[in-house]
């Protein structure tokens, strides 16, 4: 039995991962928190916590885990580059996964998008576009942006350089090493992100679309049971996934 904390469970996620975890007889919730909400008291009786918060809750939280020996699994997305040096650092003391996405079609969605990068090669034009709720905070969305890393490691590239957030203007021919990315904000969606791959005379287009947040939620459950039995490192889904 894996005793599980809920960080953030006043939210739309939070709520997703309370009602699964009630038909997973695998876990146990030792305390379901507001992102507001003082995680010391209960600290001590979980092997794992799940993270979606604020942006603010995620470095305390981390150094709390890691005083205490916990397992962290962290969800919460748009920290910066140098937050997240600081999380991925902190990995080296507790067993923790930071994904942008707990979905298994999402993760299946990196894995194919590394694949036909690799095949396809640099003179194939890449872009992103990601479609959200209207309520959604950051953008792109942490998903858009891993995608984008996964496709400068393989064209190595460095992605900060190389992105281009929407075009206005003349903004002149692409380069080769381009990476387009496209937030869409709109009504209720729960989230789609389609790669774009393109040359003169053909089009590769891979899309991942949800329809419920039962999806991201079964993932992040399913990776909080795995990491718990894990030594101290810095996973992500497609670990949980073997998929590597």
């Amino acid at each position: 039995m894996t005793h599980i904390i809920i960080y953030g469970a006043t939210g739309k996620m939070g709520k997703a991962l309370l009602e699964c975890i009630t038909h997973n007889d695998k876990l146990h919730l030792v305390g379901a928190l507001g992102s507001h909400d003082s995680i010391d008291p209960i600290l001590h009786a979980a092997d794992v916590v799940i993270d979606f918060t604020t942006l603010e809750a995620t470095l305390p939280l981390v150094e709390k885990c890691v005083t205490a020996k916990k397992a962290l699994v962290i969800g919460t997305t748009g920290h910066s580059s140098e937050v997240r040096k600081q999380i991925e650092s902190a990995s080296k003391n507790i067993p923790m996964i930071f994904s942008p996405n707990f979905s298994i079609g999402v993760n299946t969605l990196f894995w194919l998008t590394r694949k036909a990068t690799a095949i396809l090669g640099s003179h194939y034009d890449a872009e992103i576009i990601e479609l959200h709720h209207r309520f959604k905070k950051d953008a792109p969305s942490g998903t858009a942006r891993h995608l984008a890393e996964i496709i400068a490691e393989v064209r190595n590239v460095d992605d900060e350089k190389e992105v281009r957030h929407g075009r206005v203007g003349i903004p002149g021919e692409r380069s080769s090493n381009e990476i387009g990315i496209h937030a869409l904000r709109a009504g209720d969606a729960i989230g789609e992100h389609t790669v774009l791959l393109g040359t003169l005379g053909e089009r590769l287009e891979l899309t991942y679309r949800a329809s419920s947040r039962e999806a991201y939620a079964q993932g992040a459950l399913r990776a909080a049971e795995w990491l718990c039995h894990k030594e101290p490192g810095y996973y992500d889904m497609e670990d949980v996934l073997e998929l590597k």
